[in-house]
């Protein structure tokens, strides 16, 4: 009988998942076909304007009741808990449209109650839509709290198209990161400091082909806007294939929390990533670092960025905090030599210096 050191576990998966145009208007007939007519709807500001009547026709037609309707704009844990455990009993289920913090607010209730949420992004910034993580504030500080992953994801492109160029770019940034992330976890792993999913890890590399190996680097393009929607949806369901966020996250996440920090005006999340990783990956003499550097080239990131490069003492002054934010979290940035290699990296790189002044 082999002693085995690890056993299969159970994961959890979107069982609603709907990636396509005039989705937004079926919203309610996918519902209702789950026997889910109570909703408790949480939208992003601007939403309504932006999704509302066809939201609404579809609920009506189907038949769904809105028991709470809300504007979020406040993500303390204090708040969400709050509101969730004041939601009318006949809630049958959680539904967040808009970006990240109507959608954390909404997953994270869900997760409070045990029901079922259905994440709806607007847009393509990052891969939290489908993660078992939100992203709130607690005592005043940002923090990643474990949520549970969506029970459906549904995404019109009809209303992802419409995103402002920033958006994409993010997502492209957010997705990048991937490769730094695995570098840091597999050699975190070598240290004996961390569990590897092979699995996990395959599905974060598989989302990084399907975003870029199949077409153009066209960020308006149809076939790119949906490959990068399902590109991130996957890297979310390998977070929680891992149990961690490792396949997702690593040095590049560092420095972009430092960034949130200290910066007088952070920016995007995934353009701090995406940023992050260029340089991270140099760190790490990662073998991808070519392939990185060419596709943030060729879909005009490295352009984009440089048109609101970060401002120097900042990114520094980020660089030094990163290995602290999670002191018992191993990436590249834990070597000793890591913030005086970075500092030449960044001195002497012509991308780097057109992206940190």
């Amino acid at each position: 009988m082999y002693n085995l050191p690890y056993t299969n576990k159970q994961i959890n998966i979107p069982y609603l998942l709907k990636i396509g145009n005039g989705k937004t208007y079926k919203i309610g007939k996918y519902l209702i076909d789950k026997n889910l007519s109570g909703v408790a709807l949480f939208l992003g500001e601007g939403t309504e304007e932006l999704v509302g009547a066809e939201l609404r026709r579809g609920f009506g037609d189907n038949g769904i009741n809105v028991v709470h309707c809300q504007v979020v704009n406040d993500i303390s844990i204090e708040s969400i808990t709050q509101t969730a455990f004041q939601l009318p009993p006949e809630t049958d289920v959680i539904v967040g449209i808009g970006g990240g913090k109507a959608l954390d607010f909404a997953k994270y209730s869900a997760h409070l109650l045990r029901l079922p949420f259905v994440s709806v992004p607007t847009s393509t910034s990052n891969d939290g839509f489908c993660s078992p993580t939100s992203s709130l504030t607690v005592d005043g500080k940002r923090k990643t709290v474990k949520s549970s992953i969506p029970f459906g994801v549904v995404m019109d492109l009809d209303v992802i198209k419409s995103c402002p160029p920033i958006f994409f770019y993010s997502g492209i940034g957010d997705m990048v990161s991937k490769i730094t992330a695995l570098a840091d976890w597999k050699e975190a792993a070598n240290r004996k400091l961390e569990r590897y999913s092979d699995f996990a890890s395959m599905l974060a590399y598989n989302s990084l082909d399907l975003l870029f190996i199949k077409h153009s680097y066209d960020i308006n393009a149809p076939e790119f806007q949906r490959s990068l929607s399902t590109s991130l949806l996957m890297s979310g369901i390998a977070m929680e294939v891992a149990g961690t966020s490792r396949p997702a996250s690593g040095s590049e996440h560092l420095i972009s929390h430092a960034l949130d920090e200290v910066s007088v005006r952070p920016q995007m999340h995934g353009l701090q990533v995406g940023t992050a990783a260029y340089l991270c990956a140099m760190l790490q003499n990662n073998p991808s670092t070519d392939s990185l550097r060419d596709i943030l080239s060729k879909t005009g990131f490295f352009d984009f960025v440089s048109q609101n490069p970060f401002k120097k003492d900042e990114f520094l002054q980020a660089l030094r905090l990163a290995p602290e934010i999670k002191r018992s979290f191993y990436t590249v940035l834990s070597e000793p030599d890591s913030y005086n290699r970075a500092v030449e990296f960044i001195n002497d790189d012509e991308i780097l210096q057109k992206l940190i002044k």
